[in-house]
């Protein structure tokens, strides 16, 4: 028996070496496989919309990601207008210092990469576009979409070409010159011009050609060159985050413009019939989205005045009796308000809101005030409806003689003391009466 115990014991501690040795092994693969894996990653974000700080903020993380898993690329498909100079810096000093190579691909058909967005595309390790799709016009604007004094003017272009010329200095004379056009003579040209000054690498159809065209292709990476292997890559999609997508609709112009309208609407609504707190709040909200958009798009605040103006004037019409001057003269000041504060001269067109947009809210607000306004002056020439003299002209019926010593009359439901005015006909039981005057709680009356 104790041999046989033995035996058995020697038999079980064998099967768990065995089993031990096969999952560290399969542990080992899997790793290996991980590691392999991650080589073999390509990580695609798709950047569609201006250039402001939830694009950066997306960027950035696509790079990290990236990073993490050891991607053989990063693909940045570009389809912009443009936008804020810092932002764009800040993106353009994310992708020089990552350490996966950044390949950005103008696309789809009919896409751009105008303005902050050609630094950007400069600024990549490789970088492709799309047939019939235009990059440049990178000519710098202020904050506020005004056109620059000349010396502000000829420092940001300076700086800017300069910053274009460290990208492109790798790439010859030619690219070196055409993107210098584009700062200095807002000049934009098409994927095919841009081959040809050799400022883009490839132009393909669609990412699975771009992937082609990049296995073997060598890039300049901050310590020494790397020659990409993008065939039978796995490829991982990075869409952009709910906070980010949510950063970049309030940055839109039309959005923005029509949450601070609605934002002004309920913050007076709530100023004018204080007691609820779910018109000032949401009004505040409002507002405050509407300023995060504000603070990040090229705008002038100049616009700010005449809406502010129009405001006070569609209250002011309900208050004075102007029968509707103040409104119509509310609705000019808010359209050319608005239209200053988006539509300036020197903003983009594609940062621009629509003129239809605004000209249309502006006529429903300058209605919806006038609307106001006329229940209001009904409401004040209304017939008082209550007390006393609420009492005056009504008919009511004699349940008693009526004279001026006195009788009893009913009107509506209650019965009321009354008296004959003098010189009515005499009143009998029946009668119909109409109320003359109320003193105290007996009504004069006489036969109707």
């Amino acid at each position: 028996m104790g041999m046989d115990y033995n035996i058995a014991k020697d038999v079980d501690m064998k099967q768990l070496r065995i089993f031990l040795l096969t999952v560290g092994l399969l542990a080992a693969f899997s790793s290996r496989i991980h590691a392999q894996s991650g080589q073999s990653l390509v990580v695609v974000l798709e950047a569609d919309g201006p250039i402001m700080p939830a694009m950066q903020e997306y960027i950035q993380r696509g790079i990290r990601v990236a990073e993490d898993r050891n991607a053989e690329a990063l693909i940045l498909q570009l389809n912009t207008p443009g936008g804020s100079i810092d932002t764009m810096n800040q993106i353009t000093e994310a992708i020089r210092a990552s350490d996966v190579p950044v390949v950005v691909y103008v696309s789809p058909r009919g896409a751009w990469a105008a303005s902050a967005g050609s630094l950007i595309t400069m600024s990549a390790h490789a970088s492709a576009m799309a047939p019939e799709t235009i990059i440049g016009a990178a000519s710098p604007v202020g904050g506020s979409g005004e056109d620059l004094g000349e010396t502000i003017k000829a420092k940001e272009m300076e700086a800017l070409a300069a910053k274009a010329r460290a990208f492109t200095a790798r790439r010859g004379d030619d690219a070196v010159k055409l993107a210098e056009s584009m700062i200095f003579d807002a000049r934009a040209v098409t994927a095919e011009e841009a081959l040809n000054a050799n400022l883009i690498d490839f132009t393909v159809d669609n990412t699975d050609d771009l992937l082609e065209r990049l296995d073997g292709f060598t890039v300049q990476m901050s310590d020494s060159p790397r020659v990409l292997h993008t065939l039978d890559v796995d490829i991982e999609s990075l869409p952009m985050s709910l906070v980010e997508e949510l950063l970049l609709v309030i940055t839109d112009p039309s959005i923005v413009f029509m949450l601070g309208t609605i934002g002004l609407l309920l913050l007076w609504i709530e100023i004018s019939s204080p007691g609820g707190w779910v018109a000032g709040f949401m009004g505040v909200v409002f507002l405050a989205l509407s300023g995060y958009g504000l603070g990040v798009l090229p705008v002038n605040w100049f616009g700010i005045v005449f809406i502010i103006t129009a405001f006070v004037l569609f209250i002011l019409d309900i208050k004075a009796p102007t029968h509707g001057a103040l409104t119509a003269t509310g609705v000019a000041s808010f359209i050319a308000g608005a239209l200053v504060l988006f539509n300036s001269s020197a903003t983009p067109t594609s940062l621009r809101v629509p003129v239809p947009l605004i000209v249309g809210t502006g006529i429903v607000f300058g209605a919806l005030f006038f609307a106001i306004m006329w229940v209001a002056l009904r409401a004040r020439h209304a017939p008082i409806r209550t007390g006393e003299e609420s009492l005056i002209g009504k008919t009511g019926t004699a349940k008693t003689s009526v004279d001026d010593a006195g009788g009893q009359v009913q009107l509506v439901s209650e019965l009321w003391s009354a008296e004959a005015v003098e010189g009515s006909e005499k009143i009998r039981k029946g009668d119909a009466v109409e109320v003359v005057e109320v003193k105290g709680l007996r009504l004069k009356v006489r036969k109707k």
